[in-house]
C-alpha cells in the first residue's frame, strides 16, 4: 500500500528523530497505562464496598419514621399560647399498617428484583454472665438470602436450617467469639421489652464489617414478632432491591408518592461512605488526568521543536504548492502515529499492572486486591489517549500552517 506524500513526510520526520519519537510515545504509554490502572482501581474499590454494604443493607428501605409531637392548638394569631413549646419525638408504634398490600404493589413493579418484610429487634445476647447488645432481623430467610446472599457469608451452618428450626438463629462471628458460642449451641436472647427466648445457633456468618459481625443476627419472622409481643401482621421494615442500585434515589422518590411511610435509599443512609467514594474518585481521577496532560505536553514540545527545526522544509513545501491544510495534516499524522504507538503500549502496561495487583493477597473476606479488567475503561482510555495526542499536535501545527515562506527565505 503506497502512502500519500503527507504521510511519507510525517513518517520521515518521525524516523529521523527516533529518540524524541520514542520519548513522546513512552510519555503517552505511561499516561494511558496509569490512567486506566487508577480508574480501574477506583471502580474495583467502589464495587467491593458496594458489595460489602449490600450483604447487610437493601437498596431501599420503607419504614415508620420517628415524628415530632406538635402543638395541640396551632398558633394562628399573635398572642396565642401553644400547648407544646418544646417538641419531642412522639412515642408512636413503628409498625407498618397493611404491609401485605404494600408488598404486593411493590412486587408488581418490573424494576424491583426482591421485596422482603423485616422486623428489627433491639436485644441482648446472653451466655452465662456474658452479655452483648445488638440487633436481630426477623426475616423470611429464603427472601432475605435472595436479597443479601447470606449463604455466601456463612462460616458454619446453613441458612436453610432456620426453616426447620423455629427458634434457630444465625449470629455474626463477633458474637460467637465474644460469648464463646459454637454451632448448634444454645444462646439466650432478651428483647428491649424484656421478652426472653432460648435460641439454637444454626449458623455463624462473617461479613466485611466487624461491627455488623459483633451485633447482627437473623431469626425467623414469627420469633421476632413474639419478642416484641406483637401479632403476625407486625412489621417494622419493608426492604426492596432494584435492578440498578445506582438509580435508588430516583426510584425512592417515585415510591414516596405511593406510601405515607419513610422511603430511604442506600445512598442517603450511607452519606459518609458516599462522600468517601466521591473523594476517592475525584482524587485518583485528577492524578490520572494530570499524568495524561504531562504526556500531552511532551508531544506538544516535540512537535513544536520539529516545526522550529523544519522551518526551511515547511517554507519549501508551501512554496512548491503545499497548502496550510497539508502542513496541519502532516503534523497531525505525526501526533496520531505517536498517539497510537503510545496508547497501544499503554493498554498493555495497564493490563500488566492490573494482572499483577489483582494477584496480591490482602486477606479478609475479599482475599485479593479488588481490581479487575474493565473493558469500558480500556476503551475510554484508548480514545482519550488518541484525542489528547491529536490535541497536543494540533496547536503547533496551526502555527506551522501560518508560516510565510517568503519571510523564511529572507532570513
Amino acid at each position: 500500500m503506497k502512502l500519500n506524500v503527507n504521510s511519507e513526510i510525517a513518517l520521515t520526520h518521525l524516523l529521523t528523530r527516533k529518540k524524541q519519537t520514542i520519548i513522546a510515545s513512552l510519555g503517552v504509554t505511561v499516561g494511558i497505562g496509569i490512567f486506566i490502572f487508577m480508574i480501574s482501581m477506583v471502580v474495583g474499590f467502589n464495587r467491593y464496598s458496594d458489595e460489602a454494604l449490600f450483604k447487610t443493607e437493601s437498596h431501599i428501605r420503607i419504614y415508620q419514621d420517628d415524628t415530632l409531637s406538635r402543638p395541640l392548638i396551632p398558633k394562628t394569631k399573635l398572642g396565642n399560647t401553644t400547648i407544646i413549646i418544646n417538641p419531642k419525638i412522639a412515642n408512636l408504634s413503628n409498625t407498618l399498617l397493611n404491609p401485605k398490600k404494600i408488598i404486593a404493589d411493590l412486587k408488581k413493579n418490573e424494576n424491583i428484583v426482591t421485596v422482603t418484610p423485616q422486623v428489627s429487634v433491639s436485644l441482648f445476647y446472653n451466655n452465662g454472665i456474658s452479655q452483648i447488645n445488638g440487633v436481630a432481623s426477623g426475616v423470611n430467610i429464603i427472601d432475605a438470602n435472595e436479597m443479601f446472599n447470606i449463604q455466601s457469608t456463612m462460616l458454619a451452618g446453613d441458612i436453610r436450617n432456620l426453616l426447620s428450626t423455629s427458634n434457630g438463629i444465625l449470629i455474626g462471628v463477633g458474637i460467637a467469639e465474644k460469648l464463646n458460642i459454637k454451632l448448634y449451641d444454645n444462646i439466650n436472647i432478651t428483647s428491649s421489652i424484656g421478652v426472653v427466648k432460648m435460641m439454637k445457633v444454626e449458623g455463624i456468618f462473617k461479613t466485611s464489617n466487624s461491627n455488623i459481625d459483633l451485633t447482627k443476627s437473623y431469626i425467623n419472622l414469627a420469633i421476632s414478632q413474639q419478642l416484641m409481643k406483637e401479632s403476625s401482621s407486625y412489621l417494622t421494615d419493608i426492604l426492596v432491591n432494584i435492578k440498578d442500585p445506582n438509580k435508588a434515589p430516583e426510584f425512592s422518590k417515585q415510591l414516596k408518592n405511593l406510601t405515607i411511610y419513610k422511603v430511604e435509599d442506600w445512598q442517603a443512609a450511607n452519606e459518609q461512605s458516599m462522600s468517601n467514594k466521591k473523594t476517592r474518585q475525584v482524587m485518583l481521577g485528577s492524578i490520572s488526568l494530570a499524568i495524561l496532560l504531562v504526556a500531552a505536553f511532551g508531544i506538544y514540545n516535540i512537535i513544536n521543536m520539529t516545526i522550529k527545526e523544519k522551518l526551511n522544509d515547511i517554507a519549501i513545501l508551501k512554496a512548491t504548492g503545499f497548502s496550510g491544510k497539508d502542513v496541519i495534516n502532516i503534523f497531525l499524522k505525526e501526533s496520531l502515529i505517536m498517539g497510537i504507538i503510545g496508547t497501544s503500549f499503554g493498554l498493555l502496561l495497564a493490563s500488566g499492572l492490573i494482572k499483577f495487583i489483582s494477584g496480591i493477597y490482602i486477606g479478609g473476606d475479599r482475599e485479593y486486591f479488588p481490581i479487575g479488567f474493565e473493558s469500558s475503561i480500556f476503551i475510554i482510555g484508548g480514545i482519550l489517549g488518541i484525542l489528547i495526542t491529536l490535541g497536543a499536535g494540533y496547536i503547533p501545527a496551526i502555527g506551522a500552517a501560518k508560516i510565510d515562506p517568503i519571510e523564511i527565505f529572507r532570513k
